[in-house]
């Protein structure tokens, strides 16, 4: 898959991104394989849930995967925040559990230019940063063959770009890629 097929994604560097939708942990895993280095994944720790490092065997080696789990969002902001600016990690993944006001989005957006890392918010349906440069929903797609567990359709709902689309994606493990697919899936 080029560029011209998928525009914006991998995405662009030194940037702060938005995703949403239930598949947006797989959007992360998809963007943090399309770059090379260590990523950082913040979850605030009074979440029930935890992220599994090996269920992301198919995306990216669990060895290259920092997990983090400050107490709150604000914690979660300064780590990231601070990951950002450093440049040592590829990518940041940081779980949104409340709206970030613009001085939070404008301070992440100054780190991660500071520091050419990549930015990435998983946040709620409808809770977006005025200071994202692209906001992505992520939706997974049935297969009714059961063939695949990965097929996604991935919006691009606000651009700082200008242009916004959709496309119909799935993870191939073997080839360690993205690949495009029709939506009827022939």
């Amino acid at each position: 898959m080029s560029r011209a097929d998928l525009p914006f994604f991998p995405l662009r560097p030194g940037r702060v991104h938005e995703v949403c939708g239930p598949a947006a942990p797989a959007f992360a895993a998809c963007a943090a394989a399309c770059l090379p280095g260590p990523v950082l994944w913040l979850r605030e720790a009074w979440l029930p849930e935890t992220l599994n490092p090996l269920g992301l065997l198919p995306f990216l080696d669990p060895a290259r995967l920092l997990l983090a789990r400050p107490a709150n969002q604000i914690d979660s902001l300064a780590v990231a925040e601070e990951a950002l600016k450093d440049g040592s990690v590829a990518l940041v993944v940081l779980e949104i559990t409340r709206p970030l006001d613009l001085r939070e989005g404008r301070r992440l957006q100054l780190a991660a230019g500071a520091g050419g890392t990549t930015g990435l918010c998983l946040i709620p349906e409808g809770m977006g940063l005025n200071a994202a440069e692209t906001r992505w929903r992520a939706m997974p797609i049935f297969d009714a063959a059961g063939t695949d567990s990965t097929p996604m359709r991935w919006e691009i709902i606000k651009n700082k770009s200008g242009t916004i689309g959709a496309w119909n994606v799935c993870w191939d493990a073997q080839a360690h890629r993205l690949d495009l697919v029709s939506p009827a899936r022939e």
